[in-house]
Order: structure tokens, then sequence, then C-alpha cells
């Protein structure tokens, strides 16, 4: 008998993939997991040219929703704000009669270029990764989906000479397997700043 229970679609925006040394090997091992459907936007969209019935048809079968994009200047690659301005609208996500997305998880899988000290309140960057994502937080909020602190890969661009790339594939296929499998606990995740170093809290075991 299948173990899947819920429908997982990635939705990567990555505009330089040639350069890619963390995103490209994430999103290739999220194609291997059965119940996890991936998205590539710059691929399918080069132009900028959004298919909004096929993105929101995308959308309404799939249970789990997460953005998977490098951080760029603290906030998403253009394509996903593109791709949220389009997509998103009045009386589909939000508004009278705009409940397609009401009841469904949302959560962003980013890696950033700092170590995980520089985005604190005291260090160079100020703040956490969560705080700034809060406006995607907060589109979680008005479409009434069930938001779950970020995964985020920090130092990304020694995460080769680190030899970090291995583990946080793990702990990546091991999230998204226990999504697919509905073993997460979304509400463990609502103070957290990120997921990285709680799966082992935030996941139930094999049932």
């Amino acid at each position: 008998m299948s173990t899947t229970h819920k429908r997982v679609l990635l939705l990567l925006a990555h505009p330089s993939q040639h350069r890619s040394e963390v995103n490209i090997p994430l999103f290739n091992a999220a194609k291997a997991i059965d119940g996890v459907t991936a998205v590539d936007l710059y691929g399918e969209y080069p132009t900028f040219d959004i298919d909004i019935e096929c993105e929101q048809q995308r959308l309404i079968e799939h249970d789990i929703v997460i953005f998977q994009f490098p951080l760029y200047w603290y906030s998403t690659p253009a394509i996903l704000k593109e791709w949220q301005d389009l997509v998103l609208e009045y009386g589909f996500a939000y508004g009278t009669d705009g409940t397609a997305l009401k009841g469904k998880t949302f959560f962003c899988a980013v890696s950033a270029g700092g170590k995980e000290d520089a985005y604190q309140a005291q260090g160079y960057n100020h703040f956490t990764v969560r705080q700034l994502l809060a406006p995607l937080e907060q589109t979680a909020s008005l479409t009434g989906m069930h938001y779950l602190a970020p995964l985020v890969l920090f130092g990304a661009r020694t995460v080769i000479e680190d030899d970090f790339m291995a583990r946080h594939i793990g702990q990546w296929q091991r999230l998204l397997k226990a999504l697919v499998e509905d073993r997460v606990n979304v509400h463990l995740t609502a103070k957290l700043d990120c997921l990285n170093h709680h799966l082992d809290t935030i996941i139930e075991r094999e049932r």
C-alpha cells in the first residue's frame, strides 16, 4: 500500500542555474521523491509569460507548496514575485470566494550566502531569515495557508568546501518524504526561526 498522503508542489526560482552548486542538486533530489511535483519556473517561463490558469490548477491539485530559491537581496528572485502578483489573484487566493489555498501548507527552502550567525539581530544582516521573509508569511496568512518556518542552507558560498552539501540534501529529502507521508507537525514550527535544527522534533515516526 502506498504511504503517500499529501501532494507537494515545489517551485524553484534560480536565474543563474549554470552557476548553482546548491539549488540544482537540491531540486534534483526532490524530483526523485514520489509525491513531489518539481517545477523550474525560469525553465518554464524564460520570458516571464506565466500561464496563470496552469499555475492556479497546480495549486489546487497540491496540498503543500514550497518556494525554493537563493536569497537575493533579502528577498526572492524576480520571477517568484511575478508569479505571486499574477497567480494569487483576488477571488482565487484571497477576497470574496478566494479560498483555493485555504488549509494548505506553505514554506520556503532557501539558500543564503552568509553563515547562520550573520542572520541574527546582532549579526551582519540584523534579521533572521524568517523575519526577512515576513511578506511571504503574511501572504500565507492572508490566503489561509499554514506557514512553516523556512529550511535554510546557510553558508551556501562555501558549502562544497565545508563538505556540508550531502548532509543538507539528506535533511531536505527527509523533510520532503515526511511531508508527503503527512508526518510533519505543522504547529510545532510556529515559533521557530528555521527548521534546520528541529527536524527530529517536528517529524513524527513512520507509522
